[in-house]
């Protein structure tokens, strides 16, 4: 080990105090932990290149005032007990310059940035968690992923020790553009798309190249929380325009000028509903008038459980409004942090220089492996395996509800992996259910937990609750609605034993 040490042969103060004071200083400031282990003195006196008798002059001084102590035959270390006024000056810490204080608080006088709801905050183990869009654990596929990963690591070469192309390594690329093509009618190649690390890192990108203080930002209400608080962080004013049966409500756009607007189309989240084709062209036609551009996130669109899949708002662009948001975290799994944007090609050359700017590309392995993967046809094969899999879990959370609950509203359950819930007018609002639910060990979800936010003011925001399924097995799935029911009944009767002993 060596230590990261500054003499001045010039100073008035001598070597061995110069070294005493900074070793000490690098044990007060918790760089040095007890315990660590310092260099020996003749090691210490090399790597300085000065005299042995300078560092065991000091390292006595450092012993003497209990800094360090020496295990005969093993070495020297950081003492176990460090001496008292070194506690208090390690909880303390030296007082911050008046100078440096101000301009910290300069520096963070920005918009407050708000992140959103993306771990579940309950730690404690659930008989049934409806958590929102967590594929399933075991669905994912272990052993081709093994193999396509372990030939090209046998073939990687240099790849694994090169800089790559920041907008991703192109056979991905192309495997995404031939993909989408015919699944999403989107007409796109491989030098108009980027990879990035999942879609929250594809929304920075696109914020970093769009937003600065005092933009305008359009969003849906009620929206998904991690494209409105990052709009947010960047300075946007942000809109909200309310979402009804048919999507987003197009006559109440803005009339403003270069502003974006951020939708989620094909499955709006987190309500789930449909975007009309009558209100798509809309979008498209304010866009091209306000010279404004669309963030399409089409995060979980391959799971449309009847009829043929949607085609995107991308599809239907023909003037370059539309910037188009993919991910791998629903299909495959958030741990590959795996995403896409296709850019318009007016666009194409200010991406190329953000996503240098922000990093030098994601991991080539990963891609690597999804590439092989999908162009060997089995990420096809798996999309279709887990899209029945999802049916028929989104089915028995369907008959659950239906079995133990009277009255309410579904919503957003044609496709996706979570649907929306209205709550029947008896219950209690959903902040109390949720409540509720999670002490009995279910997880159900506000829209505020489940990573959206409402910015409808009136008491119906608390009246949905968003259940994600896709990572529940059917036995889970009824087991935790039919507890959830219990939750409730016993509520209930609570309330009404309450008001007939006040009565």
């Amino acid at each position: 080990m060596t230590l990261p040490l500054k003499l001045h042969a010039s100073s008035p103060i001598s070597l061995q105090a110069q070294i005493f004071e900074q070793v000490r200083g690098m044990i007060l400031e918790g760089r040095l932990r007890p315990g660590d282990s310092v260099p020996a003195t003749r090691v210490l006196s090399e790597q300085l290149g000065i005299a042995r008798n300078t560092t065991a002059l000091a390292y006595e001084r450092l012993a003497a005032e209990g800094y360090i102590e020496t295990r005969r035959s093993i070495g020297t270390f950081v003492s176990k007990q460090i001496p008292e006024g070194a506690l208090y000056t390690a909880t303390h810490g030296p007082a911050a310059h008046p100078k440096t204080t101000k301009q910290a608080r300069s520096r963070s006088s920005g918009p407050a940035a708000r992140s959103q709801a993306l771990v579940n905050p309950h730690r404690r183990r659930f008989v049934a968690d409806f958590w929102v869009g967590r594929p399933d654990p075991e669905s994912f596929p272990r052993k081709i992923w093994s193999r396509l990963a372990t030939r090209r690591l046998l073939s990687s070469g240099s790849a694994l020790t090169e800089y790559r192309d920041p907008c991703g390594l192109r056979e991905l690329r192309q495997a995404i553009a031939d993909r989408i093509r015919p699944t999403r009618n989107i007409a796109t190649s491989a030098d108009e798309i980027v990879i990035v690390g999942g879609c929250q890192d594809g929304l920075n990108l696109v914020s970093r190249m769009m937003l600065t203080p005092g933009s305008t930002a359009v969003v849906e209400t009620p929206c998904y929380q991690g494209a409105a608080f990052l709009f947010e962080s960047f300075g946007a004013k942000i809109v909200p325009v309310p979402v009804d049966d048919r999507g987003l409500d197009c006559e109440r756009l803005p009339d403003v000028k270069n502003a974006i607007a951020y939708v989620t189309p094909s499955h709006q989240y987190p309500l789930g509903v449909t975007l009309s084709l009558e209100r798509r062209l809309e979008l498209l036609a304010w866009a091209a008038e306000t010279n404004s551009y669309i963030l399409e996130d089409d995060y979980d669109s391959d799971f449309r459980f009847h009829g043929a899949p949607i085609a995107a708002l991308k599809g239907l662009d023909r003037m370059g409004r539309v910037v188009y948001l993919g991910t791998f975290s629903k299909c495959l799994g958030a741990g590959l942090r795996l995403g896409y944007v296709i850019f318009p090609p007016a666009l194409l050359e200010r991406a190329r220089h953000m996503k240098t700017l922000m990093n030098n590309g994601q991991p080539w392995l990963e891609q690597a492996t999804l590439a092989d993967f999908m162009g060997s046809g089995g990420y096809e094969r798996h999309v279709r395996r887990i899209r029945k899999l999802y049916y028929s879990r989104r089915n028995a959370l369907l008959a659950a509800l239906k079995k133990h609950f009277d009255g309410g509203e579904i919503i957003g359950d044609e496709a996706g992996m979570h649907l929306a819930w209205r709550l029947p007018g008896h219950l209690p609002a959903a902040s109390k259910v949720e409540k509720l639910a999670i002490e009995a060990g279910i997880g159900v979800y506000t829209m505020a937990s489940g990573a959206a936010v409402n910015y409808d003011t009136s008491t119906e925001r608390d009246r949905y609750l968003v259940l994600g399924f896709s990572s529940l097995t059917e036995r889970e799935i009824s087991t935790g609605i039919a507890r959830l029911a219990d939750v409730l009944s016993a509520n209930t009767a609570s309330r009404r034993r309450s008001g007939a002993s006040a009565r």
